[in-house]
């Protein structure tokens, strides 16, 4: 039975951990051609050999979306291997939060580099393929932070608020033939609070999300329905919050 991602060739950055990984593997499942990028190559090779395994097929290239030239790359992987690119989901994203008295400076650049200019490096790379193929949809992960701010994240909250606005630009931009979705979760249970170098907020994060964070399998549901619908509809954002009971 037809389910509108068998055969669709989907590139994944950020894609060896948490939401990327569960997206990886639950596309693949339901038959797409999965191209997965992320900067540990370890990680990257295992989750590759265990789609492979599932019978599943797959790519891969060791991506820093930091690079540019990394994000060309494994545009250009998925069009060597398989002949086009159908869909980029640009999730990789970094969460080292603080207050911003600490003036931890290179975590504000790192976040800017990761979360947002990691999502401009996608549309640089995918944009003028999918011009040329006449289809093609990009799906960038932002997060309920990009909808309201709170104390510690406001860096990360504005480079989230700024993605949500870049991917809603490109959506009145695309026209008839691209689609653009925004996919926004609340807390999901990944490891994000390891990057975190304030102890107070890390402990904090920590327990908010022991306490309430939705699994990263449902944020792969979300992304996986917008992948699915036909090409005449364009779902322009999905907000994926946890209940307060978690």
């Amino acid at each position: 039975m037809e389910n509108g991602i068998t055969g669709k060739v989907v590139a994944i950055t950020g894609a060896s951990s948490g939401i990327g990984e569960a997206t990886a593997l639950l596309l693949a499942a339901q038959g797409a051609k999965v191209v997965l990028g992320a900067r540990g190559p370890e990680r990257l090779a295992a989750l590759a050999a265990r789609i492979a395994a599932a019978g599943g097929e797959v790519a891969y290239a060791p991506t820093d979306v930091r690079q540019r030239a990394d994000v060309d790359k494994l545009i250009q992987l998925a069009t060597s291997r398989y002949g086009q690119l159908d869909v980029l989901i640009s999730n990789a994203g970094v969460m080292p939060i603080s207050p911003l008295d600490d003036l931890r400076v290179a975590d504000w650049e790192d976040m800017v580099d990761v979360n947002l200019k990691g999502v401009l490096y996608g549309i640089a790379a995918a944009l003028p393929l999918f011009r040329q193929q006449g289809f093609g949809h990009f799906v960038n992960t932002a997060s309920t932070a990009a909808h309201k701010t709170v104390p510690n994240q406001a860096v990360y909250s504005a480079t989230k608020f700024a993605v949500r606005a870049l991917s809603e630009g490109l959506r009145q931009e695309a026209g008839a033939h691209l689609r653009v979705t925004v996919i926004s979760p609340g807390f999901v249970h990944t490891n994000f609070a390891d990057g975190v170098t304030n102890p107070e907020v890390k402990a904090q994060l920590e327990a908010a999300r022991d306490a309430m964070a939705l699994p990263p399998a449902a944020i792969a549901r979300a992304i996986a329905f917008a992948i699915a619908q036909p090409a005449s509809v364009d779902v322009g954002e999905i907000i994926v919050r946890p209940t307060a009971q978690g």
